[in-house]
């Protein structure tokens, strides 16, 4: 073959090669569409977003900084397209936001993206066994609620939950159905000033009496069994809609919560206009003790954009084959 011809067969097939490229890259699903994502305040909750919006990323989309709003602007906003998704929607907890705003007419909800997550009240473990203390009803007693008092009034001070967050409804509801509202104050505001202030007063020898969840760093901090303990409610008692469900455990535990999900929200629209991103939001899944591993980092200074991205970038690497299968599998759905 003469070097004329090797010249023009290299070129066509450097040319070849090019345009399949520019054809491969083309045909990413999500080419030319924007996402908005949203997320609560909670910083906490930014690695379980970050996740999803770089599977996003791998699918084409344009991906857009995720924006931090209350939850129910963030229902609110989804339902109405003016953001794309809410990766962390609690499930039942958020039931009522959902419905208020719109439900399955307005959202696409399918699969669970991290299961397996409790709520409820704990209290120190000295105080537990020294005055055995086992079920919240026992506050009642302004003998006993005046074991938490932290500020002088002679009522205990339960550090509770942020207005908005869902959860302080249902501690609500319960200070009022357990007869606890005379001896029990529900302090509320920023919740991680607050914890931090209560784990302050554990360290110096204190009882505490908090509200919490999983997967959230306080209980690597506080731990359930060794340092505190979980308090039974004497019966189920949830506002809204919910008012039937029995939130007793299988163990015939009672904690007053129900064990709740973490799913992903999408605009319905979206969704049914995007199958890649669809099916992406159905099948990616996350492991709980990853989130709380990952905040547990959080919480000992290893929590700006940097470190979070840093996470992220960990996790994926260290799950790279079921990342690219997620990614694989929700290209397929838009063939």
């Amino acid at each position: 073959m003469s070097n004329s011809w090797k010249s023009v067969l290299t070129a066509s097939t450097l040319a070849t090669i090019t345009i399949a490229g520019q054809a491969v890259a083309a045909a990413l699903p999500g080419e030319g569409v924007s996402i908005q994502p949203v997320q609560s305040t909670v910083a906490e909750e930014t690695f379980q977003t970050s996740i999803v919006n770089r599977a996003l990323e791998e699918l084409g989309y344009d991906v857009q900084l995720t924006k931090e709003v209350d939850y129910n602007v963030a229902y609110t906003s989804v339902a109405k397209g003016d953001a794309t998704f809410l990766a962390v929607g609690w499930f039942p907890l958020h039931v009522d936001k959902y419905n208020m705003s719109g439900g399955d007419d307005k959202f696409y909800r399918e699969g669970v993206y991290v299961s397996g997550a409790a709520q409820g009240y704990l209290i120190d473990k000295k105080t537990a066994d020294k005055y055995n203390i086992t079920n919240i009803a026992q506050l009642s007693d302004p003998k006993i609620a005046a074991l938490f008092d932290a500020n002088g009034d002679g009522k205990a001070d339960l550090t509770g939950c942020n207005p908005g967050w869902g959860c302080e409804l249902v501690i609500e509801e319960q200070l009022s159905a357990y007869k606890l509202s005379d001896t029990v104050t529900h302090n509320q505001g920023n919740y991680a000033a607050i914890i931090a202030d209560t784990i302050s007063r554990y360290k110096k020898g204190d009882p505490v009496l908090y509200y919490t969840w999983t997967p959230y760093w306080v209980s690597g901090v506080l731990v359930p069994g060794r340092d505190v303990v979980w308090l039974e409610v004497p019966f189920s008692a949830l506002p809204g809609d919910r008012k039937s469900v029995d939130t007793a455990l299988s163990n015939g535990k009672n904690y007053g919560f129900e064990m709740n999900s973490m799913r992903i929200v999408a605009n319905k629209e979206f969704a049914q206009s995007n199958p890649a991103a669809a099916k992406l939001f159905e099948i990616i899944k996350l492991n709980i003790n990853d989130v709380s591993a990952q905040n547990m980092m959080m919480s000992q200074g290893k929590g700006s954009p940097a470190d979070i991205e840093a996470h992220v970038n960990g996790w994926i690497k260290a799950n790279q084959k079921q990342f690219d299968a997620w990614v694989a599998e929700a290209k397929k759905a838009a063939m």
